[in-house]
């Protein structure tokens, strides 16, 4: 999409063009609201990259952590913070008034659902009051956290306009949905492209401005409405790809084809084809979650989203067929579900992160605990089963070795982590249900134990 941004300047307020000198000297400094999954990966990128942040969190705990060098999402890595923590260009606080200094505000916040799996805007709602209550001539307030068509303008410029500035004129307004993979090489906030789009020309300029010094491309759109739509895409269609394969999961589970085999030999095919896999549910902070939002707003307007919808029961309902498995395994070995001892081995939403938000894990070991099981779960990289709105376990991750494994009637893989010795696990158990096809990286004739894929 090609602009004359000359043009669009001629005509810009003086503070949009202060502004826009600031971001391309690299002299304005950022404000990022909410330290977590999101926004700390996009201050490292902030940094890297020669500007200033301020990163705000209300959450102390956080704040004392960076003023300690002390880590708390691992994945970033020690250094990280022992960085931060002696960067003369990083400020971490929890006190809104010196975001007044900022000259980008930068929303990171959570994007849950409500009770009815309604979108819960919350967080943004209140971030957005709370950049109004310091909001000052020169500033753009940029909203990362993934939400429904409409949000940036209709939700938060309202808001926003109560402090009395003009928006376009004064502050400017703009969206760029966060896309982080965490845990994975090479797709760190600064190396994945970055959408953008602004409630007006301007706003896009000045936010394009920002981000293509920040990230490895900036992609910039017509409107915000656009770019909150395309993050919606992005997070559907892996749902409903998921989906689908769950389903055949499911159905070749019980023609004894193993789906896993099937999706390889599918992903020969150098076109038309891309692979996805099953797996006990779906966690995380977007997948679970987005496709919801896109339904309620499609309601408002008189649709109904089918496709997406039957997507989001078969992924809901993986959980439960993994309870089916466990149960038919013990069956096989002559054991009940009641007083079972089980060891749920992954508690994180994907291998090798710390992050256990919308996990699987959760609600599985919810269902077996409630079927009388005796559970206990194994993650090194989430030590103590951490504090959900829904679940609510008294639970620390246990050891695996050749003694432990042992005593338990079944291990059930939720999170391959690739940090666990599989063949361990495989030469002590008795009886493995794998939701990740985990076992397959182990020689067959290493493992004593009998493997159930599920």
């Amino acid at each position: 999409m090609e602009v004359d941004k000359d043009a669009i300047f001629k005509g810009a307020s003086k503070a949009a063009v202060e502004l826009l000198e600031k971001f391309e000297s690299k002299t304005a400094r950022i404000g990022i609201v909410g330290l977590g999954y999101v926004g700390l990966p996009l201050s490292k990128a902030l940094l890297e990259n020669g500007y200033s942040v301020i990163g705000f969190d209300v959450d102390q705990r956080k704040i004392d952590a960076i003023s300690e060098g002390r880590s708390y999402i691992k994945h970033l890595g020690d250094g990280f913070f022992e960085m931060i923590q002696k960067s003369d260009s990083f400020h971490a606080t929890a006190d809104k008034q010196d975001l007044r200094d900022a000259d980008a505000i930068l929303l990171c916040v959570p994007t849950p659902l409500g009770k009815h799996d309604d979108p819960d805007l919350s967080y943004v709602l209140d971030s957005t009051r709370m950049a109004a209550e310091v909001l000052r001539p020169g500033q753009i307030v940029v909203l990362e956290s993934t939400t429904y068509p409409g949000t940036t303008r209709h939700e938060m410029q309202p808001i926003l306009d109560e402090s009395g500035l003009v928006c376009g004129e004064d502050y400017f307004l703009a969206y760029s949905p966060e896309r982080e993979d965490p845990g994975s090489a090479g797709r760190s906030a600064g190396e994945i492209p970055k959408l953008v789009g602004g409630v007006d020309d301007v706003a896009t300029e000045l936010a394009m401005a920002l981000y293509s010094r920040v990230v490895a491309k900036a992609h910039r759109v017509s409107s915000a409405e656009v770019a909150e739509s395309a993050k919606l895409l992005e997070n559907i269609y892996r749902a409903v790809n998921i989906a689908l394969i769950n389903e055949m999961k499911v159905v070749l589970n019980d023609m004894d084809v193993d789906v896993w085999e099937v999706v390889e030999a599918a992903k020969t095919k150098p076109f038309g084809f891309q692979a996805f896999y099953p797996g006990p549910g779906l966690g995380g902070h977007c997948i679970p979650i987005d496709p919801f939002y896109l339904t309620w707003k499609a309601k408002e307007v008189g649709h109904q989203t089918r496709f997406v919808e039957l997507a989001g029961e078969v992924n809901t309902a993986m959980p439960k067929y993994v309870i089916s498995r466990v149960a038919e395994a013990l069956n096989h070995d002559r054991l009940a579900m009641n007083g079972a001892n089980i060891l749920v081995l992954g508690m994180a939403y994907k291998k090798n992160v710390d992050d256990p938000r919308e996990t699987p894990a959760a609600e599985i070991l919810k269902r077996l605990a409630e079927a009388g099981s005796n559970v206990s779960y194994h993650d090194p990289h989430v030590p103590r089963f951490p504090e959900m709105r829904r679940y609510k376990f008294d639970l620390e991750s246990q050891p695996v070795n050749p003694e432990s494994i042992s005593g338990y009637d079944c291990i059930l893989i939720i999170t391959d982590h690739d940090d666990v010795d599989y063949e361990l696990i495989g030469s002590h158990a008795r009886l493995i249900v794998d939701t990740r096809n985990a076992m397959d990286r182990v020689p067959r004739n290493l493992i004593k134990a009998r493997c159930v894929k599920a």
